[in-house]
């Protein structure tokens, strides 16, 4: 009885210093206010980018696919807010992960000005240490991409609202999901980096290519097949395809309502990665969750791994 009290006490402690140095660290990242500004500023970058020069590319290959099925909208806002969701779903679930390795910089600032090891000496164990940095990086994360989906649906708001309400709430799941795997992504890819130069590295290359490999950039029907298979057995590409399948459901159904044809709706669906495939084989939506929180297991589990492994090394 004595023990169990003993284990309790040292568990509410431990939780404790965890809530303790989660605080830390998120007033280290919103203390740094080019850090902040940068994290938020890099999607509405791109939301802005892809409004101003994008829209017109996406609105022209929709036409197309009308034309082919001899239809036409009865309201534009509907098409308009379709390009608008498209371009939303691919930024929100691309920033998961790039804003998620730039708000891990606190971890990385640790190391360079050594006052990781500050935080060793004390009482607090090394579990605790990393568990704090990943809370502290999600939940950063988290609130930016929230503040994103925010201005973002302020816009469809503007150009074309079509969302039902369960939409929106499962389009919040997805971004949890999302900011997941984008938090555990960062953890092990940023276990390995101990510089400046290295985060700065690893940023540009992230930033550079991720939204290409998992079809945030550019519909994945418009890639060559070879590519489209590797494409589709990269985790990533189906955070990317549950927030779209959300954000662009409620367009297709208003379409669908104005005459577009079922095979037409169809047709909108895969040539924009409304709907996925592997091969000839479409993967269902629940599908989509269970390889992307499958992939996130595995994460967690090569994250766990190396705070163990780093753990023995200290020692």
């Amino acid at each position: 009885m004595q023990s169990s009290t003993v284990k309790g006490k040292a568990f509410i402690g431990e939780t404790k210093k965890l809530g303790s140095l989660v605080c830390r660290n998120m007033k280290c990242y919103f203390k740094d206010k080019i850090l902040f500004f940068v994290s938020l500023i890099t999607p509405l970058i791109l939301l802005v980018l892809f409004v101003t020069f994008l829209r017109s590319v996406y609105l022209e290959s929709f036409n197309g696919i009308f034309a082919v099925f001899e239809f036409t909208p009865t309201d534009d806002s509907v098409v308009e807010g379709l390009a608008g969701s498209w371009l939303l779903s691919s930024i929100l679930a691309v920033c998961s992960v790039t804003v998620a390795i730039c708000s891990n910089a606190v971890m990385i600032n640790d190391k360079i000005e050594n006052s990781i090891s500050d935080i060793r000496v004390s009482p607090v164990k090394g579990v605790t240490i990393s568990l704090s940095y990943f809370i502290a990086n999600f939940i950063v994360t988290f609130i930016v991409m929230i503040i994103v989906m925010i201005i973002g649906f302020i816009y469809l708001a503007i150009v074309g609202w079509y969302i039902p309400v369960s939409d929106v709430f499962m389009i919040i799941v997805d971004i949890i999901c999302c900011v997941l795997f984008g938090t555990l992504l960062s953890g092990v890819i940023e276990s390995f980096i101990s510089s400046q130069g290295g985060l700065s590295a690893v940023s540009s290359l992230v930033s550079a290519m991720y939204g290409f490999i998992c079809g945030a950039y550019m519909p994945i029907s418009q890639f060559a097949e070879g590519m489209r298979n590797v494409i589709g057995v990269l985790p990533g590409t189906y955070s990317v395809g549950i927030v779209r399948k959300h954000f662009m459901g409620g367009y297709v159904q208003k379409l669908g309502d104005m005459g577009l044809s079922v095979q037409g709706q169809k047709a909108l669906l895969d040539g924009f990665d409304g709907n996925l495939y592997v091969g000839s084989t479409q993967i269902p939506l629940w599908g989509m969750y269970i390889i992307l929180l499958g992939a996130c297991a595995v994460l967690l589990a090569v994250y766990v791994s190396l705070v163990v492994i780093n753990k023995k090394k200290r020692r």
